[in-house]
């Protein structure tokens, strides 16, 4: 059975309204749950953006769900700290938390004031530390020396069960790079076919594990209601990845929206009033290969959304 989950964007709400919203998708039917993790929002409009670690920890202890986020280890985080933040939600949460490994935004990362490696050297970063973080889960002393350096580093706290280390990927190209150490794939909504070429090349690469499709998308009672949610909250995102992965402050975000227009978000987020029609497109994404569809609205309220697909959408995906 496909695992429909709800993602809180730490970017658009109050981590107290988060947590609200995650409890009331819990109870509403969703069967897991996701967050972002970042240090700045894409918008000003966005206007929040809470520390997702001690909001996980919340989460996790207030409700039945399981959870996710995306890390990017190496820069702003250090690895060590990532493996014991890992660790230790794994070792309270038995089973119930995973966390995906990315090379990172420039957004999030250039407060170091470290310069911003180009890709190659941040995939080569990003191995180094699933490398520094699964030899610590696994209970060793480590010591590395490379892009990033670890000293006699060892975690005192493990979990019984380790949680699953995941590949973010938006391309084909970084879902097969990044497979051999993956325990599973996530990505965002895309076309039907580029979605069955990224989880193709996970697979022919050795990728194992469940993929997950994080799917962005405005729903309202009306078309033009859902539209000017769109644009209000997601224009400045709709750049291919090199911008997305680059661009460096949340004023350049809002730069580059300024004259977005809705034919452009719709290639990004999945737009309409029609439950129907959204269920249709759901069940496309499902049947492309994902196993787990975690539903990001992307308007800053989130009940009558998670309503409206409690009744309507979430039985039909099931």
């Amino acid at each position: 059975m496909t695992t429909v989950g709800f993602h809180v964007s730490h970017e658009q709400l109050h981590p107290a309204e988060g947590l609200r919203a995650a409890r009331l998708a819990q109870d509403a039917g969703f069967d897991a749950a996701m967050c972002s993790d970042h240090l700045a929002p894409w918008s000003e409009r966005q206007g929040e953006s809470g520390l997702a670690w001690p909001w996980l920890g919340a989460a996790l202890a207030t409700t039945r769900l399981s959870f996710g986020t995306v890390c990017a280890p190496g820069q702003r985080y250090h690895p060590v700290i990532v493996a014991q933040a890992v660790a230790t939600l794994g070792a309270m949460f038995p089973g119930r938390f995973w966390v995906a490994l990315g090379s990172g935004e420039n957004l999030n990362e250039h407060v170091t004031g470290d310069p911003w490696p180009p890709k190659p050297e941040r995939d080569a970063r990003l191995a180094e530390c699933v490398e520094v973080i699964r030899a610590l889960l696994r209970g060793e002393e480590v010591d590395h020396v490379g892009r990033v350096v670890a000293h006699q580093a060892r975690l005192w706290t493990l979990p019984e069960i380790v949680p699953l280390l995941v590949c973010p990927a938006l391309t084909p190209a970084t879902a097969g790079r990044h497979a051999a150490w993956a325990d599973g794939l996530i990505t965002v909504n895309q076309p039907v076919e580029r979605l069955r070429r990224i989880i193709g090349a996970y697979r022919e690469a050795g990728g194992a594990g469940e993929v997950a499709v994080q799917v962005h998308l405005s729903w309202a009672p009306t078309l033009a209601e859902a539209e000017a949610v769109a644009l209000d909250q997601w224009r400045s995102i709709t750049g291919p990845p090199p911008v997305i992965e680059d661009t460096p402050t949340t004023a350049a975000f809002d730069a580059l929206g300024r004259d977005v227009g809705i034919a452009e978000i719709r290639r990004d987020v999945l737009v309409s009033a029609d439950l129907g029609d959204l269920t249709a497109r759901l069940v496309d994404l499902r049947d492309a290969g994902a196993d787990r569809l975690y539903l990001h609205h992307v308007g800053r309220r989130q009940d009558a959304f998670v309503e409206a697909f409690a009744e309507h959408v979430l039985p039909a995906l099931r």
